[in-house]
């Protein structure tokens, strides 16, 4: 895997890229700021970006969404010591495929790239299946299942691992408004239902895509396991959550039991 890194600490700059080199993988650049991020995305295509979050400059999010604007077929491991409140929540949001908290071992970043070229190898294998000319082998033998994510990276990964469960994506979309359109058409077994979209939020959504579609298990997708949205979600009938960022075992596992 071809990997960028950008953290203003010039020891763990060389660590990282020491761990990476040993594990494999192949270092293309190795950055104290984000000045320039876009050039340097152009010049250099990583597969991955590690990527901090206090930096001088642009901070850590706001790259973020530099990154997922230009080439969302990035991964982003976010790395911070921050104890800010909700920022693991917000980076999720944002489309950080991965999420550690300094500081950290060797082990702990080799198990996130672990978990995040799993989760990769799944939206290019769902990518590839969107563009072939015959239908997906495993996608219609348990139902079909509608994605609303308004981040497309999320969206790939979720369709990978519902197809990789038996069921066939009818219809990927952006907004909670789409979503309930897309209810309404497709009447689908499961919709994946991102909490913090544009238009309309999924909690908005969700009590008017039971009441239009009731037959469907609608699952929330949240970077916040927070106990009160949890209990609210249920009461108004989300059968269960996803946490972001994605873990492809933990969602597998998640769907094939709800499709029992």
């Amino acid at each position: 895997m071809r990997i960028m890194i950008i953290d203003d600490n010039a020891a763990m700059l060389k660590v990282l890229a020491a761990v990476f080199a040993k594990t494999g993988h192949e270092v293309v650049g190795a950055y104290s700021d984000g000045n320039g991020l876009e050039e340097r995305l152009r010049q250099t295509m990583p597969d991955l970006v590690c990527l901090d979050y206090n930096l001088p400059g642009r901070d850590g999010l706001a790259l973020l969404k530099v990154i997922q604007t230009q080439a969302p077929n990035i991964d982003v491991v976010f790395m911070t010591a921050s104890n800010e409140a909700g920022l693991e929540e917000k980076a999720a949001d944002a489309g950080a495929s991965g999420f550690i908290r300094k500081p950290f071992g060797q082990n702990q970043i080799i198990d996130e790239l672990r978990e995040v070229t799993a989760a990769r190898k799944l939206a290019e294998k769902a990518g590839q299946a969107a563009t072939a000319a015959a239908t997906p082998a495993r996608g219609t033998a348990r139902g079909t299942a509608v994605i609303a994510d308004d981040n497309g990276s999320v969206r790939l990964v979720l369709k990978g691992l519902l197809e990789e469960c038996g069921l066939r994506v009818v219809q990927s979309v952006a907004t909670g408004a789409e979503a309930l359109s897309a209810a309404k058409a497709h009447q689908p077994r499961v919709l994946c239902l991102d909490v913090n979209m544009p238009v309309m939020g999924g909690l908005e959504a969700l009590p008017l895509i039971v009441e239009a579609s009731p037959e469907t298990a609608v699952v929330m997708v949240t970077g916040c396991a927070d106990k009160v949205l949890v209990a609210q979600a249920a009461g108004l009938g989300a059968v269960g959550y996803i946490i972001k960022p994605l873990r492809p075992a933990y969602v597998e596992a998640f769907i094939r039991k709800l499709l029992g």
